[in-house]
């Protein structure tokens, strides 16, 4: 097992309580200490959480997030997300800014992507994706 950033869609299976993701996250937990999810995964949930007026899930979230570690974006991140984005643009494929910024975020730091999304991820050179569900 390596360190890794987790995705949206991970996360939200881990707070549906698939048993899957909940044994897979307990065996990461063995190994490091936190779990590492991006400042945009983090905006995601907080945004549909707030969509759907859901304040117990917001406060549950906002409990999960104080015992792990969110990574920010950064001008390096940013860099390597709009290489990405050129990349995949240059060849006719476009996938959203989001998952463009969560790469960038995993790839500078150098972290596996731990993503059940791998129709957008598997585009990406470099990026290392690790599938906690399958």
């Amino acid at each position: 097992m390596v360190a890794s950033l987790v995705d949206t869609d991970i996360l939200s299976y881990y707070f549906r309580q698939d048993s899957q993701i909940i044994r897979a996250v307990a065996k990461y937990l063995s190994r490091f200490d936190q779990l590492n999810i991006s400042l945009v995964t983090y905006y995601e949930v907080i945004a549909g959480l707030k969509f759907k007026g859901s304040q117990q899930q917001l406060r549950l979230f906002e409990d999960f997030v104080r015992d792990h570690h969110v990574i920010n974006v950064t001008r390096r991140s940013a860099i390597i997300s709009g290489e990405i984005y050129a990349s995949l643009r240059r060849k006719g494929i476009v996938i959203g800014t989001s998952d463009t910024l969560i790469a960038g975020i995993a790839i500078e730091h150098n972290l596996s992507l731990v993503t059940n999304n791998k129709r957008h991820f598997d585009l990406i050179d470099g990026l290392k994706i690790d599938n906690w569900k399958h």
